[in-house]
């Protein structure tokens, strides 16, 4: 009986993916790629676990590592109807869902046409294609052969997680770690020689949402690795900067803060403790908890002007917007949904207070593209401490970043943005992500040059900043001396 998979187009990458399709364009989009093409990767806003990297294991199945945990694929099966259970998304409850990670592979591969014109596909055909070695385009019949190949190649040594960083061209990957995490795994990737490669981003949102279920023991683990016992504001604020000092001690470049506004206007310290005291009776209010929240934005880029590290903000994302789900699965399962932002009056607080400050870098990414030139641009634009972080998740597709490149050029110039940031859990799309940048920058240099709006060296000169230099200083390494010494911030009445 013939394999149905034999009868498959062989699985090759077009040279000029997501380059202009004009023949004018592409030549100089081409020459310009090149000039990236083998730099080494900057991963300064990633979710790979520090843990996974510590340990160094092999990694499980082709399910378990590809499938499962990326909600970009989660997502779209599930909105043409594959139940959670189907791919292996766990329960809360501990309920039973698929566990056999062929058969979730198998329904993977089968809905692969659903992923058409998708960044997702962009990445995956990487993936599978690049750094696997799978010859056959996904599908039903060829599932089990792709499967097969993944697998023998994830148990070769060099397809472990630290060997990775090396074939990947990951030259510095940051991880994203919670305020309490006691970073015992970047202590002991330190002590074998990787701390300069792999380092922690402080990710203080589970303590300063004081409504979050959970709130008051994530405050008190806090506190303990501070070793500080946090009964009032100030403990809290103590605490805080303690752990930040204990981040920057272990490698940190940043901070990472994922409010769902922008707002920044600070409290009182009088309402600021009232706050924080009925938060630790459990009775606070929800407008006072959006408050509070606010108000530690505010705390957080003062902290910055103090031990240096770079401030990223990505507000916009209602998370889990299906709450049945959320209460049967958790989260990052596909629920979150980006929302309208405001940041011109949001963020005039901290930047009347902070903007000026040697020793803030505040990096603002979005999941709203109408701000893209009229605010973010503008604010980028004359502010020294604003840089424009990449279009992040949903805007992360050739396209997007085509947009972006358009509407905020005029305004804020490359040198006010951070170049490319991955923001990735899928530790294997790291690279895919990074030369899909690199690919549409080039061509949107290559328009510019046709055009006569830039001359080919400036273009290529331009091409290395936005994958490599810019992210680099964006990111550079917190010099906290010097930020001290900085004239103080002088908190400014700001009118309406």
């Amino acid at each position: 009986m013939p394999d149905p998979a034999a009868a498959a187009p062989r699985w090759a990458l077009h040279p000029d993916r997501a380059l202009p399709a004009d023949p004018v364009t592409r030549p100089v989009a081409r020459q310009i790629l090149e000039a990236t093409r083998d730099l080494p990767i900057v991963s300064m806003h990633g979710h790979v676990d520090a843990g996974l990297l510590a340990r160094d294991e092999p990694f499980g199945d082709p399910a378990s590592l590809l499938v499962v945990p990326d909600h970009y694929l989660v997502r779209m099966l599930v909105s043409q109807g594959v139940p959670h259970d189907a791919l292996g998304v766990p329960r809360r409850d501990g309920g039973a869902v698929e566990s056999d990670p062929r058969a979730i592979w198998r329904t993977f591969a089968a809905h692969w046409h659903l992923f058409r014109g998708t960044p997702t596909r962009f990445w995956m055909e990487h993936v599978l294609v690049e750094v696997f070695g799978v010859t056959q385009r996904l599908s039903a019949a060829t599932a089990d052969a792709a499967y097969d190949t993944i697998a023998a190649r994830l148990a070769e040594p060099g397809f472990r997680p630290l060997a990775l960083l090396d074939r990947f061209g990951i030259e510095i990957i940051a991880t994203t770690d919670p305020a309490s995490a006691d970073l015992a795994d970047h202590a002991d990737l330190a002590g074998r020689g990787w701390g300069e490669r792999v380092v922690p981003t402080f990710r203080p949102d589970a303590v300063l949402h004081v409504d979050r279920p959970g709130w008051a023991r994530d405050v008190a683990l806090l506190g303990e690795r501070a070793g500080v016992e946090i009964g009032s504001y100030r403990d809290f604020v103590q605490a805080l900067e303690a752990r930040r000092w204990a981040f920057v001690t272990a490698g940190a470049r940043a901070t990472d803060h994922g409010h769902v506004l922008a707002d920044t206007t600070p409290l009182s310290e009088a309402d600021a403790t009232a706050v924080f005291a009925a938060a630790l009776r459990g009775d606070v209010e929800p407008a006072a908890a959006r408050a509070f929240s606010a108000h530690m934005l505010f705390e957080m880029a003062r902290m910055s002007t103090q031990d240096g590290l770079v401030m990223q903000l990505h507000p916009g994302a209602l998370r889990d917007h299906d709450p049945h789900v959320a209460a049967s699965r958790g989260h990052d399962v596909g629920y979150d949904i980006p929302v309208v932002t405001e940041y011109v009056h949001a963020l005039r607080p901290l930047l009347a207070a902070f903007g000026h400050h040697p020793g803030l870098r505040l990096v603002l990414f979005t999941l709203d593209e109408d701000t893209f030139s009229r605010e973010l641009a503008p604010l980028a634009g004359v502010y020294p401490a604003v840089r424009l972080g990449a279009p992040w998740w949903f805007l992360d597709t050739p396209d997007g970043m085509r947009r972006f490149r358009e509407a905020v050029t005029d305004t804020a110039g490359f040198a006010n943005t951070t170049g490319f940031v991955d923001d990735t859990r899928a530790f294997f799309s790291i690279p895919a992500r990074h030369e899909l940048s690199r690919r549409v920058d080039a061509g949107f240099l290559a328009r510019l040059v046709v055009e006569h709006r830039l001359d080919l060296d400036e273009a290529l000169e331009t091409a290395v900043d936005l994958a490599y230099g810019l992210p680099r200083r964006a990111y550079a390494r917190p010099d906290a001396r010097a930020a001290q010494q900085a004239p103080a911030p002088v908190r400014q009445e700001v009118r309406p």
